[in-house]
């Protein structure tokens, strides 16, 4: 068994630091296991009392004659480490370091909470925390925790087929808490403090494989090891909510797919890329459970709204196209027979409002969900109710069960009234294992996480190129640059450095007639900003422009010009390659001068596929651009799509510190090319 395990299925516990004293941490944990009907052994640790709640006591857990899966370390810090040498040499396989004033605090604690890790890296002993409060598991009625949550009279503890892993304790057992009043079957709780050892997506990965838990919802304040969070999704439904998207306080970065790839954006695609599915607060976290725990998978975006009111139907369509979803079109024969079914004054077509008329005629709402059930045009069902009062709720629950006899198709509830009107409500359609959602804007959206749960990616197969690539100079200029791209195959226009008068025309001629002048100044990344572009230049106005250009560098010296050959206006296109803590990203998005104003790109983690740059261009304007917007030809995509998967290939090999800049990668209705490229290797903090 993996040790992890034993956080919520231990078989046996001990207590360090364990006492009778009212209100004292290390009182809670007993009196939790107690109350709850812990069947496992409890060994407290206390040198001072022979008995704690009436259980023998030890002076320490060496003493102990037996095997010990977990034990809880509730001391002060300073006493933290003399107890976990003890429980090395006791064999203890996990111990959970409650403490806090470790690496949360000081320095001091810094290197105080490397000495626990030490210390159980050498015993091959796991370490949970320090500064954390604990872990539950609820079909073994085992409460690790102080948690005062355990405390309450109205507290249950039960076997859910959900769990919770939180680096926060107190926000933790808080979402816990909310959980059990809303009803979502919450089994397991981890709270992982400090992570000094074990992981919040070590603990998710061992509940992946645990028969009895059916999804994972994860509150982290971190992402670091996406190849974990990737197995974990693939094993179980995932939901995170990934906290810190605050860009306050970030320092500019040197280009402008730097500035766009900010870290929580680069969070976002990493976490896409895993087929876990990113939330935005606690309360969608746990209606992801919500909807995870009915345990049926999703068969796609096509939902049909069933209502007894017109208006919650109006609200559900609008909430499907706000997540992604789409309003299901009924089989023509699915309408006739609903036709038959709902009043005149009601809605046939979907939305279905079977109106107030299904309080006189019960039998009404049932009907109509059998039809709705069976029309293989329908992935999902959402059932609106304003008010459900009295023995309403019975039968509407039971119709609702029923539909799975039908199909195994997922079903949300959205009933919008105060649950006083029906108390029990809760209970009988937990019974029956349907989500309940007080709105249909949020019955909808955890249907959109259920359904985003289900498209896990594909593995990216990374392909050994046996080819050498160039690597840019540390100053590496625009004309550097673009000669890489021109010895790889990505397109760029015709040019030709020049760097006095007298060559002015010739160059122009050279290029076609027709040219684009640039000043080449090593470390100037934003040249039009800059004035050192100019467009459209021809033999009459070249040699004016030339020796303006020239004289950008200022200090009486001038540079070199490029002279390239003007390519018409097509769609405009950014394409950049920029590190971050979890690897390099490539970002595609809109181009030209507006591009940061705009900010309409997509990111994902290198390596990407065809498939996958094609899914990116679908995120962004590009997708409209490129298929002709207001008339316009359509852009040769195929060229774009060649181009950029080029460009990763080749960048993916330059220095991992550098960010590269394609702004514009301009797309004509035949052929792409790469307009303006820039490179740099910024100082160090001067990157996301």
């Amino acid at each position: 068994m993996n040790s992890i395990s034993l956080l919520w299925n231990a078989q046996s516990i001990a207590i360090i630091g364990a006492t009778e004293r009212e209100n004292a941490m290390g009182r809670a944990p007993i009196e939790y296991l107690q109350r709850f009907g812990y069947a496992g052994r409890i060994y407290p640790i206390n040198p001072k009392s022979p008995t704690v709640l009436g259980l023998q006591s030890f002076a320490k857990i060496t003493q102990v004659k037996a095997e010990i899966d977990l034990a809880l370390i509730m001391l002060p810090a300073e006493l933290a480490e003399e107890a976990l040498v003890d429980c090395a040499a006791a064999g203890v396989k996990i111990v959970i370091v409650m403490s806090s004033g470790f690496a949360e605090s000081d320095d001091a604690g810094v290197i105080a909470q490397a000495k626990l890790v030490d210390i159980a890296k050498k015993a091959g002993m796991r370490l949970v925390g320090p500064n954390c409060i604990g872990s539950i598991g609820g079909a073994n009625k085992l409460v690790a925790s102080f948690s005062p949550v355990f405390s309450a009279p109205t507290t249950v503890l039960e076997a859910g087929n959900i769990a919770l892993v939180s680096q926060s304790g107190a926000l933790g057992y808080g979402m816990y808490s909310l959980g059990v009043e809303q009803g979502v079957p919450i089994g397991v709780v981890v709270t992982t403090g400090n992570e000094a050892d074990v992981s919040n997506l070590e603990v998710a990965n061992a509940l992946a494989d645990d028969p009895a838990i059916c999804a994972i919802l994860l509150y982290a304040e971190s992402v670091t090891d996406v190849e974990t969070l990737r197995k974990i999704s693939r094993k179980k439904p995932t939901a995170i909510l990934k906290v810190g998207r605050s860009v306050q306080g970030a320092i500019a970065a040197a280009s402008h797919t730097g500035a766009l790839a900010t870290q929580d954006r680069v969070v976002d695609a990493a976490i896409k890329a895993t087929g876990a599915v990113r939330v935005d607060d606690v309360e969608q976290l746990l209606d992801a459970g919500a909807i995870f725990a009915s345990g049926v998978k999703s068969l796609g975006k096509r939902v049909a709204i069933i209502t007894t009111s017109g208006g919650s139907g109006i609200l559900a369509t609008d909430a499907l196209e706000k997540n992604g979803l789409e309003l299901a079109v009924l089989a023509p024969e699915t309408l006739a027979e609903l036709k038959k079914i709902v009043p005149s004054y009601g809605n046939a077509n979907n939305p279905v409002d079977v109106t107030a008329a299904v309080m006189s005629s019960p039998d009404l709402f049932e009907k109509c969900l059998d039809v709705l059930a069976k029309d293989k045009g329908v992935d999902s069902i959402i059932a609106c109710f304003a008010v459900l009062v009295g023995s309403d709720v019975d039968r509407i629950a039971s119709a609702l069960g029923n539909v799975r006899k039908v199909r195994e198709l997922p079903i949300a509830v959205a009933r919008t009234g105060s649950k006083n009107l029906a108390p029990q409500a809760s209970g009988i359609f937990k019974s029956v294992n349907i989500p309940v959602f007080p709105t249909p804007d949020r019955a909808v959206a955890a249907l959109r996480i259920l359904n985003d749960s289900a498209c896990v990616p594909t593995e990216i197969e990374v392909k050994v190129s046996t080819e050498v690539f160039p690597t840019p100079s540390n100053s590496a200029t625009e004309v550097e640059m673009k000669e890489i791209w021109k010895s790889v195959g990505v397109p760029v226009p015709l040019s030709m450095v020049i760097s006095d008068e007298n060559s002015v025309l010739s160059a122009v001629e050279y290029v076609g007639g027709r040219a684009v002048f640039k000043a080449v100044i090593p470390g100037l990344l934003h040249k039009s900003e800059a004035g050192a572009v100019a467009l459209d230049i021809n033999s009459s106005n070249a040699q004016a422009t030339f020796n303006r250009l020239s004289e950008l560098s200022g200090g009486g010296s001038k540079n070199d010009v490029l002279v390239e050959t003007f390519v018409p206006k097509g769609v405009e296109a950014l394409v950049g390659v920029t590190p971050s803590s979890l690897g390099k990203v490539i970002t595609i998005g809109v181009g030209g001068i507006l591009t940061e104003i705009i900010s309409d790109v997509s990111i994902r983690l290198l390596p990407i596929n065809e498939a996958v740059l094609r899914e990116m261009i679908s995120e962004t304007r590009l997708a409209p651009l490129f298929a002709g917007a207001r008339g316009a030809a359509p852009a040769d995509i195929e060229a774009f799509i060649s181009a950029v998967l080029r460009i990763a290939e080749v960048a993916a090999t330059f220095p991992d510190s550098s960010e590269l800049d394609i702004n514009p990668l301009t797309v004509l209705h035949k052929g792409a090319w790469v307009l303006d490229t820039a490179y740099s290797i910024p100082t160090e903090g001067k990157h996301h």
